[in-house]
């Protein structure tokens, strides 16, 4: 539903790694490492006294490196190129290129920086044009964690990736579905250890 729209690489990003919008949003292309094909949090966007603000993150845990895969890697370079077309516009046009000044990785059509109702709003339009209920973009988070745990990732990974300050935190926002792993988990053990019959 969202192949070819221009925040489909936004949403890869925060499926993939379940970044906070703002951390999302305060992404800046030297955070970005293709060759190694890591991504760097560092700061997040925030509007404050009538302004974009890039500020620092909160906590020491929530600076991080992130290994990407290589569909994410792949939207990237979409959104670099997309962002390219765009200043080339702009300049072509005759307009400023405010990305200059911001270096933004998710960002207007004129480089500034994306107000985060606009990236709801969007949101919220591919999901019905998908035919899917309406829910917050933060879920998105949500839904890395649990695809994460999903597939085995171990809990304290997840935390890591996810920028939480303790490993109680996020087992305490995902025992909902915690059960369910440990079932698949003692399955799976007592097929490794007796064979798949009763």
């Amino acid at each position: 539903a969202v192949r070819g729209d221009r925040f489909e690489p936004l949403y890869k990003v925060a499926m993939a790694i379940g970044l906070r919008q703002s951390k999302l949003l305060g992404l800046t292309w030297e955070d970005i490492d293709f060759d190694e094909e890591t991504l760097n949090v560092k700061r997040t966007l925030q509007r404050y006294d009538g302004d974009y603000h890039l500020d620092g993150t909160k906590t020491e845990r929530s600076r991080r490196t992130l290994a990407l895969a290589k569909p994410v890697v792949a939207a990237l370079r979409v959104q670099e190129a997309t962002q390219r077309d765009d200043r080339k516009q702009r300049l072509k046009d005759g307009a400023e290129w405010a990305g200059l000044k911001w270096d933004l990785v998710f960002a207007s059509e004129t480089g500034e920086p994306l107000y985060g109702h606009r990236v709801t709003r969007e949101f919220q339009s591919a999901l019905t044009r998908a035919g899917l209920p309406r829910f917050r973009f933060h879920d998105l988070r949500h839904g890395a964690a649990t695809f994460l745990l999903a597939a085995g990732v171990e809990l304290i990974v997840v935390q890591r990736i996810l920028g939480h300050s303790t490993i109680h935190t996020t087992a305490n926002v995902y025992a909902h579905i915690l059960p369910n792993l440990q079932r698949d988990a003692a399955d799976r053990l007592g097929a490794a250890l007796f064979g798949t019959g009763s």
